[in-house]
């Protein structure tokens, strides 16, 4: 790895995200990293990269993964690469949780995060003023079972799904493509358990989202699992099948995208801002809508710490 990379190490610590909440940095340190980002943003998305020297997706991920396992003594995978325009993005895991991570098109920078200059310090949105209003909206989120963003989105919108029960329809969905391996054994077992096991399926979720261990989850909340490797080899096809027509019905490009009463709209991923915008289509909103929930934007991935993350990757 080059000198340029290694000048960068205190730019993000992959190690463990969620370790940085509970060890915060000096105030120095943490002024010096915020100037940093600002500076290699403008650089990424004005100036098109650092050096211009434009290397392949897949040299750039081999790059910040070896200089990763370096860091971190191992461990780091590689997953996927993608060409963000001025940059790559790689999403790699890292002891046990996937982490998206960002490499300037010459090799020689990354950070963990990026956020564009015009965006606002909170992840805090307001409703969309457009959306659609019903005595009873359907609202559904559509998400894959191990995307970070649809993880992070899943604890946000839980306890609003949870608060207003059946004076809405719909609920949590899946997208109609798959991107990481897991997905395709995990999401019939969450589409057999929502659908025949409903009282099970948020207290099974919950617990998943802690650390993805599906077998702990169906023990420890009591899912019938003769009923549900029965729907599994029998059902889920099916029952995933509606799933992906509704996600391809409403143009569902990622995961998360959060669509009421059959139109996709924006939302900050906080439990503040989805109760918000979901009572905003109601045509008179429960008392419900008054409750107070938490304004502080869940992490991606697995986990139950509250970091501020960003509240706009998708998978």
């Amino acid at each position: 790895m080059n000198e340029e990379i290694s000048k960068e190490e205190n730019v993000v610590s992959v190690s463990n995200t969620n370790k940085s909440v509970k060890n915060p940095w000096k105030i120095a340190t943490i002024i010096l990293i915020i100037a940093i980002v600002f500076i290699l943003a403008y650089f990424i998305f004005f100036k098109g990269g650092i050096t211009g020297g434009v290397i392949s997706e897949n040299d750039a991920a081999g790059k910040l993964v070896d200089y990763l396992n370096a860091r971190t003594g191992g461990g780091v995978e590689f997953v996927s690469v993608e060409d963000m325009g001025n940059i790559y993005q790689v999403l790699v895991t890292f002891q046990g949780d996937e982490i998206p991570v960002y490499v300037t098109k010459d090799g020689q920078y990354f950070v963990q995060g990026i956020t564009p200059l015009a965006v606002t310090t909170t992840d805090t949105q307001q409703p969309t003023a457009s959306v659609p209003k019903a005595d009873k909206p359907e609202v559904e989120l559509f998400v894959m079972t191990h995307c970070p963003y649809g993880t992070q989105a899943e604890k946000g919108i839980i306890p609003v799904l949870e608060l207003l029960g059946d004076k809405i329809d719909g609920g949590i969905r899946f997208v109609h493509y798959f991107m990481h391996d897991p997905e395709e054994t995990e999401t019939p077992i969450q589409v057999c358990i929502r659908e025949e096991q409903e009282d099970k399926y948020f207290d099974y979720l919950k617990c998943f989202l802690e650390d993805g261990d599906s077998d702990r989850c169906l023990t420890e909340t009591g899912i019938d699992e003769t009923k549900l490797d029965s729907c599994v080899e029998s059902k889920s096809e099916e029952y995933y099948s509606e799933d992906s027509s509704l996600s391809e019905g409403y143009g569902v490009r990622g995961s998360p995208t959060l669509v009421i009463n059959g139109e996709q709209v924006s939302s900050g991923r906080d439990s503040a801002s989805y109760l918000s915008v979901v009572c905003s289509a109601f045509n008179d909103a429960p008392s419900e809508c008054n409750e107070e929930l938490s304004s502080t934007s869940p992490s991606p991935g697995f986990g139950y710490s509250e970091t501020g993350g960003s509240s706009t990757g998708t998978c």
